[in-house]
């Protein structure tokens, strides 16, 4: 079997496997439920992921990494627009969390006992949003003073809509906190811009 092939039946798993560690966690997540999860066998499994479960979970957060930072840190990160990407961001992760329907994958491995073992992914996750988020708002003249902290309530208040919206079964709650959080930022936006020298 070439190693073309490999890789690409081992990123083929990772979507499966990440459901599996949402619906099951990482310890829950047996292998016999990511092998059916996946259809892949138990060898084939530890084939593609020869560190098993660890390995596993390591790959599927590093695939949600890449994918945030092509959809949402980098758009963050250069804006053109920074209201334009601030709105595109709320839009995106509601797609993404599916209203709050989808659990945070990485938040829920950073609060599990496992959190320890995949540390440096799940804090590089937070702070590259965080970081990419305040620098969206700096660029919008928001005073870094006010930027950061503003970043940080939003990234947190999007982790904790999703565990409400879970909780009450719905994603009113989800969509209501997300839209307040991006009245916030674009206000901030609109108010320094209108002040001289954006103070």
């Amino acid at each position: 079997m070439s190693a073309k092939r490999i890789l690409t039946e081992r990123a083929d798993a990772l979507p499966a496997l990440a459901e599996a560690f949402r619906e099951h966690g990482f310890e829950g997540a047996s292998v016999a439920i990511l092998s059916k999860a996946t259809g892949l066998g138990k060898g084939s499994l530890y084939n593609f992921f020869p560190g098993g479960k660890e390995e596993m979970m390591d790959a599927v957060l590093a695939d949600i990494d890449r994918w945030f930072t092509a959809a949402v840190f980098a758009p963050l990160e250069q804006p053109n627009d920074p209201a334009g990407a601030i709105t595109t961001m709320i839009e995106t992760v509601t797609t993404y969390f599916r209203s709050g329907g989808r659990v945070c994958l990485v938040g829920w491995v950073g609060l599990g006992s496992s959190g320890d073992r995949f540390s440096a992914r799940i804090g590089g996750y937070f702070a590259r949003w965080i970081s990419a988020l305040a620098r969206c708002l700096e660029a919008g003249h928001v005073p870094p003073s006010q930027a950061r902290p503003l970043a940080e309530e939003t990234v947190c208040g999007i982790q904790g809509a999703i565990v409400l919206a879970r909780a009450l079964r719905g994603d009113v709650a989800f969509t209501r906190i997300l839209r307040r959080h991006e009245a916030t930022l674009l206000g901030a936006i609109a108010r320094h811009r209108r002040e001289p020298n954006g103070a």
